[in-house]
């Protein structure tokens, strides 16, 4: 009941839709349950007695009323289909907007192909339930409750018999509730690791064919594929079962019923159309058995779909406060990190500990450090992408914590390592930046990366076209089309993840003129691999497992920092080698 409840409020915007449809259903449930009647009586009063008069009359009344029942049930079908998928359409809406909530702490909580999961077969899953629910939860006990009535009036002891077939029947729904849920959690859950499987691989399908991998990715693929069959099969044996137990039920109530009946009539208790009446009245009492069935089983798998889903829904984002509220001017782009710790979720060890440093507002500044030394990590703190774990983040003066998400983000812009462009047009893309940015704009941001000329160079200009994920760009092409898209939101604080890695020192040089031609109040800072491309910013940090192992500048550091010293001596070996 308390994931109806949740469940309940999905459904605005449809509720005339969702009130009609029972409505509409118990309209059908009354003109099917007076049509056994009619034709009691017609074989009682018309065929029996020669009264053909009756015959026709209580004929024509039976087609009106089923031509009503089908009135009501096919409004009713239609209505209930709108509300179904209106929830399923509420509910994805809701669900991805809270996905566009989380930090990286709450993404990494739930991995992509389980969330794209949740937002497609899972929703589908309870859109559908939800359509037949309206429907057979309202059909099935009304139709059960007013054809045992009508049973039971034409003929008591006759009706001894399904009401002791009943029990039965209903220990069997029992058992399939009770089993059959966790089955399709599990079952749900191995649909996530097909997803998985699937996104990995067309992800990197170009490492895979480079490396010749096919059969290899064949075989852990059919692996998985045959793991879902058998999990499917397993939560599925249960209506394998079920069913046929139904069945085998269903059809001795209505042998036991022919034979008693029969002998009743025999015995001259009992007329042939009552006979006929109770025996229709028997298959509407056994059919809305075997629906109530269906449904608590498929509500077995809804349910662990709906579980699913509100584990994402009630997942709280750190940033909830922070989404409406709090300030939304940041000063300048001074940055001070003080005594700060932080480690990733579910993780006991510490990739960053007792973090103090202080970055000046408009100053250039770079991290290096060896692989795993928590660059990345630290500034991802800056744009409250992750939260620290102790200590606090300031810029301008202000904590962090106390600035609106969407204004600290718009004014610490970061431009990630892994460099995604959406599929549309080059200025579609711009103007993910801005969205009111100009085509003048949008121009001297690409000349400020270096992007300008093999953009002004195509004959669509910033109307050429975008492949999903920019595929028809080569690296580096990329890296500067988003620090284009970057520059574009005239951020205070610039955060280049390694974002150059693919551009030639002459190239990442002129940039970094560029940008402090465009604006010499911007706060930048590098992560870099090569000592060589940072040896004139304002300061360089050296990071070494999570800790500050030195600050200073190229001079400084290579006068006093062993580690700064050792990465400086193997680069200048390796272009000596080169």
């Amino acid at each position: 009941m308390c994931m109806l409840r949740k469940t309940a409020k999905y459904y605005k915007g449809f509720m005339l839709f969702v009130i009609l449809t029972p409505l509409l259903m118990i309209l059908e449930v009354i003109s099917d349950v007076i049509i056994p009647t009619l034709m009691g009586n017609t074989i009682n009063e018309g065929v029996l007695t020669g009264r053909i008069d009756l015959v026709y009359k209580n004929g024509i009344y039976m087609i009106i009323i089923a031509v009503l029942a089908f009135l009501f049930g096919g409004i009713s079908t239609y209505c209930g289909a709108k509300a179904g998928q209106g929830l399923g359409k509420n509910l994805r809406l809701a669900l991805f907007e809270k996905i566009q909530t989380f930090s990286f702490a709450s993404l990494d909580k739930f991995e992509v192909s389980s969330l794209i999961t949740r937002l497609t077969n899972d929703i589908e899953i309870v859109s559908n339930v939800a359509r037949m629910a309206l429907r057979i939860t309202i059909r099935a006990p009304f139709m059960f409750i007013s054809a045992t009535i009508m049973a039971i009036r034409i003929n008591t002891r006759l009706s001894m018999v399904f009401l002791i077939a009943l029990p039965v029947m209903m220990f069997g729904i029992m058992l399939t509730m009770k089993f059959g849920i966790p089955k399709f959690r599990k079952f749900q859950a191995k649909i996530d690791r097909i997803n998985a499987r699937t996104q990995e691989n067309l992800t990197g399908i170009r490492v895979v064919k480079a490396f010749c991998r096919e059969e290899f990715e064949k075989e852990k693929f059919a692996g998985q594929n045959q793991d879902l069959v058998k999990t499917a099969l397993d939560a599925l044996n249960l209506m394998i079962i079920i069913m046929p137990f139904m069945m085998l039920i269903m059809y001795a109530v209505i042998v036991a019923v022919l034979w008693f009946g029969g002998n009743f009539m025999l015995q001259g208790g009992m007329l042939a159309g009552d006979l006929f009446s109770f025996i229709l009245y028997v298959g509407q009492i056994l059919t809305s058995i075997m629906n109530i069935a269906m449904i608590l089983m498929n509500f077995s798998r809804a349910k662990a779909s709906l579980e699913r889903i509100f584990e994402v829904l009630e997942t709280e984002s750190e940033f909830v406060e922070s989404i409406k509220q709090g300030v939304s001017e940041v000063a300048n782009g001074e940055i001070n990190f003080n005594n700060v710790s932080f480690k990733y979720p579910g993780n006991q060890h510490f990739s960053l500990q007792n973090i103090n440093l202080n970055i000046p507002s408009g100053s250039t500044v770079a991290l290096i450090g060896s692989t795993g030394s928590a660059k990345s990590t630290l500034v991802h703190l800056i744009p409250r992408l992750y939260d620290v774990f102790e200590g606090e983040i300031s810029i301008g003066g202000v904590p962090i914590k106390d600035y609106r998400i969407a204004s600290l983000r718009d004014q610490v812009a970061i431009v990630l390592q892994e460099n995604t462009l959406f599929s549309g047009t080059i200025r579609s893309n711009m103007k993910w930046g801005n969205p009111q940015a100009s085509d003048q704009e949008i121009i001297r941001a690409l000349e400020i990366s270096q992007a300008a000329d093999f953009v002004l160079n195509r004959p669509e200009g910033l109307s050429a076209k975008v492949e999903r994920g920019g595929a028809n760009f080569s690296g580096g092409q990329k890296q500067r089309l988003c620090i284009a898209r970057t520059l574009l939101k005239n951020p205070k604080i610039m955060i280049f993840d390694d974002s150059t890695s693919a551009v030639d020192m002459s190239t990442e040089a002129k940039i970094r003129v560029e940008l402090n031609k465009f604006n010499p109040d911007l706060t930048k800072i590098i992560i870099a691999q090569r000592i060589s491309s940072i040896q004139n910013v304002d300061q360089i940090i050296v990071l070494d497992n999570g800790r500050i192992s030195g600050i200073g500048t190229h001079a400084e550091l290579l006068e006093d920092n062993r580690i700064y010293q050792e990465i400086y001596e193997s680069q200048q070996k390796g272009m000596a080698a080169g």
